[in-house]
């Protein structure tokens, strides 16, 4: 096998913690001694020991000279877990093959730098694009600190949500659907507009199995969110945020005693999308995945924060001058003010596709 077989081995194992290290990255580690693997791990949660120790902590073997395959750059400084550099230099590791370095200030190549002055060869760059890919999350929420934003819709071919009469159920079959709820455990939280909620009155969790439910975040400026909701009768049992711009005593302490907490933005009279991205990052939510109708998709996306489109085609024609698109609002009035999809892939769900791409700064 090459460095990039082992790599990818690495990748493969860091995607197991999908939806549960949170804010940390997916990392998986590798470990090598005469071309056998001896030992393998994962970050498998938040606050739980990192790939490296995880894999070289439950190895008996002598690693005296093994090489380390890890897909992020070994930490080096104490968090809730000890510094994976002391245990790689502990057990004798002679080689480490990093994936892509870590963003992170506290280790920044400071990990590597350790581990060299300690007479361990270091080799960066093995399957980087590919490692950095898996985290991209991680990588703009602890560069930025704000959340990675991804917006999700379904649309038919002729680019509808809904008919003319708002029926919107269902525009794709039973696997895209699925796929969906893979994105939910993915994300840490979703977020729809109070639309959303008055006409769907849906749950926001996510229904597969070993799922994650993510945070839900409901922008609802003027506090009209029901009390008899699904999201606000399971509030203590799924966390759940409404951001809202307008006071309402009464109706913020109905709210506070079912278990919904609130977040209050200071400008104007509908609720400020950037200020309040900036407080659920310092909540230490990394990402919000949006999946609301297209009013909503048209005020985010003018904000120019939203890094990654998933779009769900269903071989369906339905017409309708009143029919809902994915995103209305005002829109751009030149063609070149269009935001542009970059790095774009297809998978087929189904009678269905996904289109996902990165959205390409202005």
């Amino acid at each position: 096998m090459t460095n990039n077989d082992y790599m990818q081995l690495a990748i493969d194992l860091a995607k197991k913690g999908v939806g549960r290290t949170s804010p940390n990255p997916m990392v998986g580690c590798v470990v090598v001694k005469n071309g056998k693997i001896v030992t393998e791990g994962y970050h498998e949660k938040y606050g739980g020991y990192h790939a490296e120790r995880n894999a070289l902590s439950k190895c008996r073997e002598d690693l005296a000279g093994a090489d380390l395959y890890v897909t992020l750059e070994p930490c080096c400084h104490q968090g809730q877990t000890p510094p994976c550099t002391d245990i790689i230099l502990e057990r004798g590791i002679g080689r480490v093959f990093i994936g892509s370095m870590d963003p992170n200030p506290l280790v920044a190549g400071k990990g590597a730098k350790i581990l060299k002055s300690h007479g361990v060869e270091v080799v960066t760059g093995i399957l980087e694009q590919e490692c950095r890919e898996l985290n991209e999350v991680f990588f703009e929420y602890i560069s930025t600190g704000i959340p990675f934003v991804a917006m999700k819709y379904a649309m038919t071919l002729d680019g509808k949500i809904a008919t003319y009469t708002g029926d919107s159920r269902w525009v794709t079959g039973e696997v895209a659907r699925s796929h969906v709820h893979e994105l939910r455990r993915r994300y840490s939280s979703i977020m729809v507009g109070i639309g959303t909620v008055l006409v769907d009155d849906p749950m926001l969790n996510c229904r597969i199995d070993e799922g994650v439910d993510p945070v839900r975040v409901i922008c609802d400026s003027r506090l009209r969110i029901p009390l008899e909701s699904q999201v606000v009768k399971t509030a203590k049992e799924i966390r759940t945020i409404v951001a809202h711009a307008v006071s309402d005593p009464e109706k913020e302490d109905r709210l506070r005693e079912a278990g919904v907490e609130l977040i209050r933005t200071d400008q104007g009279d509908k609720v400020d999308f950037v200020e309040l991205l900036r407080e659920l990052g310092r909540q230490k939510i990394d990402s919000v995945l949006i999946e609301g109708g297209g009013t909503f998709h048209g005020t985010v996306l003018k904000s120019g924060l939203v890094k990654r489109i998933y779009c769900y085609v269903a071989p369906k024609l339905i017409g309708g001058r009143e029919a809902k698109s994915p995103v209305e609002g005002d829109g751009f009035s030149l063609m070149r003010e269009a935001l542009e999809i970059a790095e774009t892939e297809i998978v087929k769900l189904g009678e269905d596709i996904c289109i996902t791409g990165k959205v390409l700064g202005k």
